[in-house]
C-alpha cells in the first residue's frame, strides 16, 4: 500500500478537521463488529438479568452511539446518519456484535459503525459486570465500508 499522509494534520503537523464541504454527497455504508467474552455462567444468566435484557439495551445503546459519534471523536464530523443497525447475537463464548451504519452525505460512516459497535460491547459488559469482572472486549473491527473516494473496502475472511 502506497504511504499516504494522514488527512487530519495540517502541512505544519497540526490536528485538523478536514474540509469535506467540497467532496460530492454519495451513499456511504461502513460494518463493524466486536466480541464480548463471556464465561459459560454468565451466558448462562442472560435471560435473567434484573437490569434489563443486556442485549437489546446494547442494540439501542449502539445506535445511539452512531448518533453522537462526533461528540466523542474530536475530528469526526457531524453527518446526518440514514440508517443504524445493530445486532447482539449470543454465540459460543460471547456475544457478537453487528453494527452497521448508511449515510448520503460527504464522508464515511466508518468513525459511527466503530462507535456503534464498541458501546454496544461496552453496554453488554455494565449490564453484566455484577456477575463477572473478567469480561474482555476483543476484535472491534471495521469489516467493510463502500463509497467515497477511497471505494470499498472488505475485510478478509480469515483462513
Amino acid at each position: 500500500m502506497p504511504h499516504q499522509p494522514l488527512s487530519h494534520y495540517d502541512s505544519h503537523g497540526q490536528a485538523r478537521m478536514v474540509d469535506v464541504s467540497a467532496k460530492p454527497a454519495t451513499r456511504r455504508q461502513a460494518t463493524a463488529t466486536a466480541f464480548v467474552e463471556l464465561s459459560p455462567a454468565v451466558l448462562a444468566a442472560l435471560p435473567a438479568n434484573p437490569k434489563g435484557n443486556p442485549l437489546e439495551v446494547a442494540r439501542f445503546a449502539g445506535i445511539q452511539a452512531a448518533k453522537r459519534t462526533a461528540d466523542l471523536i474530536p475530528m469526526s464530523h457531524p453527518i446526518p446518519i440514514s440508517h443504524v443497525e445493530v445486532t447482539a447475537e449470543i454465540v459460543s463464548g460471547g456475544v457478537e456484535i453487528l453494527a452497521t451504519v448508511a449515510t448520503t452525505g460527504p464522508t464515511g460512516v466508518e468513525m459511527e459503525a466503530l462507535t456503534a459497535a464498541s458501546v454496544a460491547a461496552l453496554t453488554v459488559y455494565d449490564m453484566t459486570k455484577a456477575l463477572d469482572k473478567s469480561i474482555v472486549i476483543r476484535h472491534l473491527r471495521l469489516e467493510s465500508k463502500s463509497g467515497g473516494k477511497s471505494g470499498d473496502y472488505q475485510r478478509p475472511s480469515a483462513s
